[in-house]
């Protein structure tokens, strides 16, 4: 399945139903008059967050929902039949803007949460509504409210508990496979992440949500590289872990870097609690790996976790740091007892 997190789409709803103009003419009786019904209600555009979906690739082959109108009214006093809502279902944690992308009309952050985006029309009325003792055989009807029509764009943006940041390289993949049921692609070259992986990290009974995204490069908020698109993914996150690499020339201009495109892209990232790991310790001595260790902490870090995430080194201590800034509403118990088999429970959008 191919990841996307962003699709511009366009809605109608439907227009409501036309009065009729209808007159008794039955046999035996005297008297007729105006029996022309109400016409029916058009359909609503309904937006809902449905749990199983991870990606919007669906919007990328079908870009238009429309709602049917209201019925027509008819004789005999007969009132159109309203039109169903059509409901659109989207992953929980999708965005709804207006088609400027400046304005957020709804954030479904809930698995069945809705929204009603566009209403549809109300039914006219028929001639029999304009009986009175003056106009005895109207002739006048309403033809029904028109449709409402908008475009909007939709934005996911993944809901995971903790952020895995860091340059292209830093072993993030890695990482993430380690900890995770998770299958990221794994590469000795740049970007072999092109979009965010989810996994469930399990720990000493609890469990997480750990989003992965795409590396960043000094000029990311610039759009070099892949650009900065994918920090949205990370938003929502409680926590962020940065893997800074201990095999690059200088591990602490690594983590300026990071620091600096997170400012830049703002919505409150750099001010996210971040916990500093310097991984692939294994690629190093213990002597090397304090130094670094103690540079990073030196450039602002408030405390360093060395790791392997390829050996599984140091991993207990960074996982015990990030349940700690996790409410406990946040986290998952498991009973003791519980059986390894079930940890099965990552996924990924790929």
């Amino acid at each position: 399945m191919h990841f996307l997190d962003q699709a511009k789409i366009y809605i109608r709803s439907g227009a409501g139903g036309p009065g009729a103009v209808s007159f008794r003419r039955e046999k035996y009786i005297e008297y007729g008059g105006p029996d022309g019904g109400n016409g029916g209600k058009g359909g609503d555009i309904i937006v809902e967050a449905v749990p199983g979906l991870n990606t919007l690739i669906d919007f990328r082959y079908s870009q238009h929902f429309k709602a049917q109108r209201g019925g027509h009214g008819m004789g005999k006093d007969r009132t159109g039949a309203s039109a169903d809502d059509r409901v659109i279902g989207v992953p929980v944690g999708t965005q709804i803007l207006d088609e400027e992308r400046e304005t957020v009309l709804a954030d479904l952050t809930d698995a069945g949460q809705s929204i009603t985006l566009l209403h549809g029309g109300l039914g006219g009325r028929g001639n029999a509504s304009y009986k009175s003792s003056t106009n005895r055989a109207p002739r006048q009807h309403q033809p029904g409210e028109p449709a409402e029509e908008l475009w909007v764009w939709l934005r996911l943006k993944l809901l995971a508990d903790v952020g895995l940041v860091g340059l292209p390289n830093a072993g993030k993949s890695t990482f993430i496979n380690t900890l995770t049921n998770t299958r990221a692609k794994v590469g000795a070259y740049p970007f072999t992440t092109l979009h965010p992986q989810l996994g469930v990290v399990h720990h000493k009974n609890r469990e997480f949500v750990l989003a992965d995204i795409p590396g960043l490069i000094e000029g990311a908020a610039d759009g070099a590289g892949i650009g900065d698109r994918f920090l949205g993914h990370v938003e929502r996150c409680r926590v962020l872990i940065h893997l800074v690499d201990i095999s690059v020339t200088d591990p602490t201009e690594a983590m300026r870097i990071i620091d600096d495109e997170l400012a830049a892209y703002g919505q409150g990232l750099d001010e996210k609690p971040r916990l500093i790991a310097l991984n692939k310790i294994d690629l190093a001595d213990e002597e090397l790996s304090e130094a670094f260790a103690g540079e990073l902490r030196e450039a602002g870090a408030d405390k360093v976790y060395p790791i392997s995430g390829a050996a599984g080194q140091g991993l207990d201590a960074l996982l015990d740091a990030v349940i700690s800034y996790l409410p406990a509403a946040t986290v998952t118990e498991r009973p003791e007892g519980e059986r390894e088999e079930s940890d099965d429970k990552s996924w990924s959008p790929i």
